[in-house]
């Protein structure tokens, strides 16, 4: 893949991911994994950290992403700040314990692990059950521990804890508007936490490519956040115009695709993990 085509690759994958965040309150983690992955399978990258790589600049891109989105969704009033705040506690030390568990796993069994994440939050998009009308927003402790969960998991899949976030509070009834704009708040902990957990341990690996900072490439973060940013306002304006079921619903099919096409890959031959007959090509 020439660099040109490279690039606009990564800026389209922005231009969507950031979409998807403002639009649904998550940080676009599932979408630019997946598709990470296999760009850095044709860009030659070393097999055995591609996943990591992937997931670690993931978290790097949804610091701005979230950040841009936050402030969509907090010029509309759609942010339940002490809520964020409550949570971020547990997601800060959540996500840097995430960063250690994928560097233990190892980058075919995560690829394993987020496919089929990927399927069950679509399943849970489509045929979860609406709270009980009785239940009441979350407290402080319960908030706290939730963070914990939601960081770990978010940084070991790389994503902005949007698909554990918002059906957390929409279980507690929080209305659904708020719920996805407290998650994009979410998604700065998050992020920060999580990329700095990949930065850290992927320091002393060997095969990374120039331009990287442990698991973190930088190339593909500058164009995928200069894109996100931009696009990432527009989807919170949709979230707040649009009838949601049918679009959660659609989003719902991509996640299922994805995360299909992650699992099989890496079960069927190494898919793009097995980048052995890529062409190379580095930024």
């Amino acid at each position: 893949m020439e660099i040109i085509s490279l690039i606009a690759a990564y800026l389209a994958l922005g231009m969507f991911a950031g979409l998807v965040a403002g639009l649904l309150g998550v940080g676009g983690g599932l979408i630019i994994v997946p598709v990470l992955a296999w760009l850095y399978s044709v860009q030659g990258f070393a097999a055995g950290s591609i996943m990591q790589l992937a997931l670690g600049t993931s978290l790097a891109t949804i610091l701005f992403t979230s950040a841009s989105s936050t402030l969509a969704h907090h010029r509309r009033a759609a942010v339940h700040w002490p809520i964020m705040l409550q949570l971020a506690v547990g997601i800060m030390l959540g996500g840097w314990l995430g960063g250690v568990l994928a560097e233990w796993m190892g980058g075919p069994l995560l690829a394993v692990v987020f496919g089929l994440f990927e399927l069950s939050v679509a399943a849970q998009m489509v045929w979860g059950s609406p709270p009980a009308p009785h239940r009441n927003a979350p407290v402080r402790r319960r908030n706290v521990l939730a963070g914990g969960v939601i960081g770990a998991l978010s940084a070991l899949l790389g994503i902005g804890g949007g698909t554990l976030t918002v059906p957390y509070l929409v279980w507690h009834n929080v209305d659904i508007r708020k719920a996805v704009g407290t998650s994009a708040a979410c998604g700065l902990p998050i992020a920060l936490a999580g990329a700095l957990g990949y930065i850290l341990v992927g320091r002393d690996a060997g095969n990374l490519p120039a331009w990287s900072t442990g698991y973190v490439y930088w190339p593909a973060v500058a164009a995928i956040s200069i894109a996100s940013v931009s696009s990432a306002p527009l989807g919170a304006r949709l979230a707040h115009r649009l009838e949601r079921q049918r679009l959660k619903r659609v989003f719902a099919v991509v996640l299922a695709l994805l995360g299909l096409w992650m699992v099989f890959s890496s079960l069927l031959n190494g898919g793009f993990l097995a980048n052995s007959q890529s062409a190379g090509i580095s930024i």
